[in-house]
């Protein structure tokens, strides 16, 4: 939803001129299209990964905590069921800081990105 908004946002004359340029497909994609599309793409992107480290619920409701074989884990739900089904809390808290600094960094990241995003606006 969110790429299609930024690409209905790209006006269209951009791309006559470039077809007109003599630029083909790849070269319009490559020239028009993904630069217009970054500030819109960059922020959905980390803001999706952001939000997917959290989805505990999710996985544990529907594969009861990854099931079949733990399959489907995240490191969420990792660090879950090694603190409450394997009673290793000290692991537990480490993988946790781990994935602390993990989204610390997409947060810094995404900081970033809407700061540059609010100044060329």
């Amino acid at each position: 939803v969110v790429a299609l908004g930024g690409l209905q946002s790209i006006p269209q004359e951009l791309y006559e001129a470039a077809r007109v340029d003599g630029a083909g497909r790849f070269r319009q994609m490559r020239s028009i299209t993904l630069p217009l599309l970054k500030p819109v793409m960059i922020p959905a992107i980390l803001l999706g990964t952001i939000w997917t480290f959290n989805n505990l619920n999710v996985i544990w409701l529907v594969t009861n905590g990854g099931e079949p074989a733990d399959k489907s884990h995240i490191l969420v739900s990792s660090v879950y069921k090694a603190a409450f089904t394997y009673y290793r809390y000290g692991y537990a808290a480490a993988f946790s800081v781990v994935i602390f600094l993990i989204l610390l960094v997409l947060v810094i990241i995404y900081m970033r990105q809407s700061r540059a995003t609010e100044a060329a606006h």
